[in-house]
């Protein structure tokens, strides 16, 4: 008999190293889009996506919840149509091309603006879910492809293995090389407050941006050794011009753990790497430095592999 739920975790994100390029021009494809190299890698802090089938001719649902245990308050100020779970359905229901009756609920730790790729996540968890719960036999390959029809970070999230395998993604976010594992703790860093990713790229763009350092990350990701110092994100100054007190909170972070501290994504998320077994350690000394920041002790996941996905 067909499992009538699907239960998911889907993991946050950290881009241990990012290289942005320029704005591609009006002769490309796709112009004013921005070539990535990411270093991803899956962190144990996750939501929690729950996919219930429903009644053939029912009308889906969609339902949110903050976990007691989130690092940061999530006010659910969004319509539900705007939801990338949402989109996720409508998506497959498309695909399918019929009726997916399902009720959908998510339970959030991940926190929105956070740089820390939650909605792809949840996006990710839930095409997977409904693969698997009406029995569509899509996989993760053709998932991937249809994923770009949801948002680029998508298909990083969505991989044969769970937890999803580090990976080097490049060009619009849409190549996925699996790589290395890369072992060690990290301690989020996570304000009061997210980053508006476009608004972040426009204050790149501002910056005059020189060519794509692809190949350092390249480097970097397939050693599967995150050497603290040579870690970079190209998109960390604009955060920090936009948000003065993110700046401020990294370098409080820094003198507090006596060790580099770093944004991900667009931010607002900062962190820090290190040894397996120290996270928590430190995650006490930033705790009792930086009282209007969350800070969560957790671990890289995922156990690597060389596979590539278009």
């Amino acid at each position: 008999m067909p499992a009538a739920i699907v239960i998911r975790r889907a993991y946050a994100k950290l881009n241990l190293a990012l290289a942005v390029g320029p704005p591609e021009g009006a002769g490309s494809a796709r112009p004013g889009w921005h070539r990535i190299a990411s270093w991803s890698c899956a962190v144990a802090l996750a939501d929690e996506v729950r996919v219930r089938r429903l009644a053939e001719g029912a009308a889906s649902t969609w339902s949110f919840a903050c976990a007691p245990d989130a690092p940061r308050h999530i006010a659910f100020d969004w319509p539900v149509t705007a939801d990338l779970t949402f989109r996720a359905h409508a998506l497959l229901e498309r695909e399918a091309g019929r009726s997916l009756p399902a009720a959908i609920s998510v339970t959030k730790r991940i926190p929105p603006g956070g740089g820390l790729g939650g909605g792809s996540s949840d996006a990710a968890a839930a095409l997977l879910a409904l693969d698997e719960l009406f029995g569509l036999g899509l996989g993760a390959d053709r998932l991937r492809a249809l994923s770009a029809g949801i948002g680029s970070d998508v298909a990083f999230f969505i991989d044969g293995a769970d937890p999803p395998r580090p990976a080097l993604v490049t060009g619009f976010a849409d190549h996925v090389e699996r790589t290395t594992a890369a072992r060690c703790g990290v301690v989020l860093i996570v304000p009061a407050f997210g980053c508006a990713t476009p608004a972040v790229y426009r204050a790149f763009d501002s910056l005059s941006p020189g060519p794509i350092r692809e190949r350092e990350v390249a480097e970097m990701s397939r050693s599967g050794r995150p050497i603290e110092a040579a870690l970079f994100n190209d998109l960390a100054e604009a955060a920090f011009a936009l948000h003065p007190a993110l700046r401020s909170l990294r370098e409080r972070a820094g003198r507090a753990v006596g060790r580099p501290v770093h944004l991900t994504g667009s931010g607002s998320t900062l962190f820090v790497v290190c040894g397996p077994g120290e996270a928590r350690a430190l995650a006490d000394r930033a705790a009792r430095s930086l009282p209007e920041a969350a800070v969560v002790a957790t671990e890289i996941v995922g156990s690597g592999a060389g596979e590539t996905a278009p």
